[in-house]
């Protein structure tokens, strides 16, 4: 597949590196062209099986998948933006709508940012809720501990979710299809307590992940 990634830091190289290994093609634009330009000479340098180049805008429109990977309030400008061109396409949310102390969502009870970025992006764009409970460095890994990391999708979008799920395992990572986009409102919520374990006394340093374990 023809994967876009709009943002160029940490995430973005993250979520490239595991599309990379899969043998998907990754374009990297970003409003700081520069540093799509790096990040792009940065993975070219690794030996992956996809091709890397930096973009523009126009990368939008020969993606099979475009990933969001900003924060949630540029990942809403970027929806109400991009929505008229991506009509048919996937469109991953990867963010986590909290607030500076991580105590708190700011989007209302009883929705989500994921649910917010497909109202922006319009009924023709498939929005996909994915990635957003992995951290950066764990994802350049593609494990913890040994253990592959699982990657929870959510979608109103059956055919979305497939998709993703495909990319998610050629990457060497372990889906988990949870259902309805409704459903980020709880991956949302379970990783705003798994981001604040990182910031307490004997937290995890960004290096931990969200396990489903069952015999």
């Amino acid at each position: 597949m023809n994967i876009t990634i709009v943002g160029a830091g940490n995430m973005a190289r993250g979520i490239a590196t595991r599309a990379l290994v899969g043998g998907h093609d990754v374009t990297i634009t970003a409003k700081a062209a520069d540093k799509a330009v790096q990040l792009a000479d940065e993975l070219s340098e690794q030996d992956h099986g996809g091709q890397v180049a930096a973009g523009d805008e126009s990368a939008l429109d020969r993606a099979d998948i475009v990933v969001l990977a900003v924060p949630f309030a540029a990942a809403e400008q970027l929806a109400a933006s991009y929505g008229p061109r991506l009509g048919g396409k996937v469109l991953i949310d990867i963010s986590n709508p909290v607030d500076g102390t991580l105590d708190a969502l700011v989007v209302a009870p009883g929705t989500s940012a994921a649910e917010r970025i497909a109202e922006a992006a319009g009924p023709q764009v498939r929005v996909v809720k994915a990635f957003n409970t992995t951290f950066a460095t764990t994802l350049v890994s593609g494990q913890v501990g040994g253990t592959p990391l699982d990657v929870f999708i959510a979608s109103d979008d059956e055919a979305a979710r497939k998709e993703v799920a495909d990319l998610v395992a050629s990457g060497g990572l372990n889906p988990v299809d949870v259902g309805a986009l409704k459903h980020a409102r709880e991956l949302e919520g379970f990783q705003l307590l798994h981001m604040a374990l990182q910031i307490r006394e004997g937290g995890h340093g960004w290096a931990s992940t969200i396990k489903i374990v069952a015999p």
